[in-house]
């Protein structure tokens, strides 16, 4: 009998590494195989990277995509004005050099020679109509509100003129942003994905240029979007008319759609994938203990937590002491010796260690404090005239993924164990699970959120207003608004880490998220390929990969 299993499994990946070899994830191809541009490569070695992500991405329009899985596509096929390290810092994209005015409110970019994939020249222009396109109220960017640091965005974003925006083409070569503040991370928003460009003759021509591979999807970055099979696989080719294509080293990228955890460690372990890790998919927690055993696993620190959203409009959520008992009850440190087995960091607060100046425990509560959360319960109870904790059933949602699954089944079972409340678990497809928090058609939601840039505010900013598009739980409360709108305003460094911490205490009084843990980027890589490994903020920039 077991061997029967045995044969059946040999079997199963027999056939599946037959389906990856068909849809072109074979590994090198030589001879007679076709370049990026269509011409026969004779007696070459292409390079082909084969990656696995976890779902259809959301959307591949820079001023659209609001996930991870989106932006790991983007930011290979488009390039913005700069482009972060692999320490996260903002080195030159398109722009070859940049000067700042003494107020540090002005910036002066100067764009190299580069195209388009469709052989337009890459201008200034291109900038400000991208980001203007975004801000633009009508075209509904989740994420128009960080380009808030420039002089006359928020205002545009709620209603006003475009013409009062810091954002100007001064000639093909020169672009100038006026900031309405000094803002110290602005080179790093340059590279992130709402900041990338679009081609406005493109656009202008076709609304849904983005929908799907093609001669509509131009791109400015190393590589070209070739195929796109959606809810199947994605394929990258090297794009030759790229500024610095010379210098990029793989010239294909197969990305398989693969939901499963199991599936995905399983294909690595055949040989059919070469990476298994942020931004794309994540290992396996069922293979975490063998990868550390072999010396494979690469665990690395990552500006990014995970929390449980709570839907302050629900009449249960809406209750503070509530979601302080929940949050206070959960045994962090267990869960991931246990569970997540990443050696992921227990969080305490809403801003990791990995952000500079966040690294100490700011001491807002303690992990697993059982006393403190059945105090709050008992008092959320009485005030919302509940006596008996039984009486209160919560929702926990959460995308497919087996390690969301396993972390869930956890909560909940510590939530039944200490407070007596009973849970159900709710299970969805990440698209319709977005939605659903877009909604706000849910109780308790996990998410993700890693690092737009390297500092603070990306973390708090979200909960600004009940209107941010990131926000999604409801709340809202105007002195932690007035904190960070000093935070924004404020030149001296001390002062303004000071009010984002005050607003850091405001949260964890009131408990819109419960953090769960700080992020670790858990990897595996294939033997003979280099630089596969993520920044801290969970980017890979292909064009640095290596194969031998």
């Amino acid at each position: 009998m077991i061997k029967n299993k045995k044969f059946l499994l040999l079997t199963v990946l027999a056939v599946f590494s037959l389906v990856l070899a068909a849809c072109g994830f074979g590994g090198d191809k030589s001879d007679n195989s076709s370049s990026s541009d269509g011409k026969k490569d004779s007696g070459s070695k292409t390079k082909e990277l084969n990656l696995a992500i976890a779902s259809e991405p959301p959307s591949l329009h820079p001023g659209l995509a609001e996930d991870t899985t989106s932006s790991a596509i983007l930011i290979n096929v488009f390039e913005g004005l700069t482009v972060s390290d692999a320490d996260g810092k903002p080195t030159p994209g398109i722009a070859e050099d940049w000067k700042i005015s003494d107020d540090k409110k002005t910036y002066t970019f100067k764009l190299r020679d580069a195209k388009w994939s469709n052989g337009d020249p890459v201008v200034a222009g291109d900038f400000e109509y991208a980001w203007k396109w975004a801000l633009n109220p009508e075209n509904l960017s989740a994420y128009a509100s960080i380009f808030y640091p420039i002089k006359g965005a928020k205002d545009y974003h709620n209603g006003g003129s475009a013409d009062g925006v810091g954002i100007k083409a001064e000639d093909d070569k020169t672009l100038v942003v006026t900031l309405e503040n000094p803002t110290p991370y602005f080179l790093e928003l340059t590279g992130f994905k709402t900041y990338l460009p679009i081609n406005p003759k493109v656009t202008e021509a076709n609304e849904e240029w983005y929908a799907d591979a093609g001669e509509n999807y131009v791109t400015n970055g190393p590589y070209k979007l070739s195929e796109w099979k959606h809810s199947d696989s994605i394929v990258l080719t090297k794009n030759e008319d790229y500024w610095d294509a010379a210098n990029v080293d793989v010239d294909t990228v197969n990305i398989a759609m693969i939901e499963k955890e199991p599936t995905v460690a399983t294909n690595f372990k055949s040989g059919s994938l070469d990476y298994i890790g942020k931004p794309f998919q994540t290992v396996d927690l069922n293979v975490i203990d063998e990868f550390k055993k072999d010396g494979s696993l690469k665990i690395k620190d990552e500006a990014s937590i995970y929390w449980y959203k709570f839907n302050t409009k629900d009449k249960i959520m809406s209750n503070a002491n509530i979601r302080k008992a929940l949050t206070l009850a959960i045994d962090r440190q267990t869960l991931i010796d246990n569970v997540t087995k990443g050696e992921q960091k227990p969080a305490t607060g809403m801003v990791p260690p990995a952000i500079p100046n966040f690294t100490e425990d700011r001491g807002y509560f303690k992990d697993n404090d059982v006393d403190g959360a059945k105090a709050a319960l008992e008092a959320g109870m009485k005030e919302l005239g509940i006596k008996d904790p039984k009486d209160i059933k919560v929702n926990i949602s959460y995308n497919t993924s087996e390690g969301h699954a396993a972390i869930a089944q956890y909560i909940q079972e510590e939530w039944s164990k200490k407070l007596g409340i009973s849970s159900e678990l709710d299970n969805s497809e990440w698209q319709v699970y977005i939605d659903k928090l877009k909604t706000g058609d849910y109780q308790i939601g996990r998410m993700g959120w890693v690092a737009d840039y390297l500092d603070a505010y990306t973390f708090l900013e979200m909960f600004d207003t009940a209107k941010n598009g990131n926000n999604q739980t409801g709340w809202e409360n105007a002195q932690y608004k007035e904190l960070l709108d000093k935070a924004v305003a404020e030149v001296d460094e001390a002062k303004r880490l000071e009010y984002l911490k005050q607003a850091e205490a405001i949260g964890m009084t009131e408990f819109p998220v419960a953090p769960i843990y700080y992020y670790t980027n858990l990897s595996v890589v294939k033997d003979g390929i280099e630089n596969l490994n993520p920044n801290p903020t969970g980017d890979i920039h292909l064009k640095d990969v290596k194969m031998k």
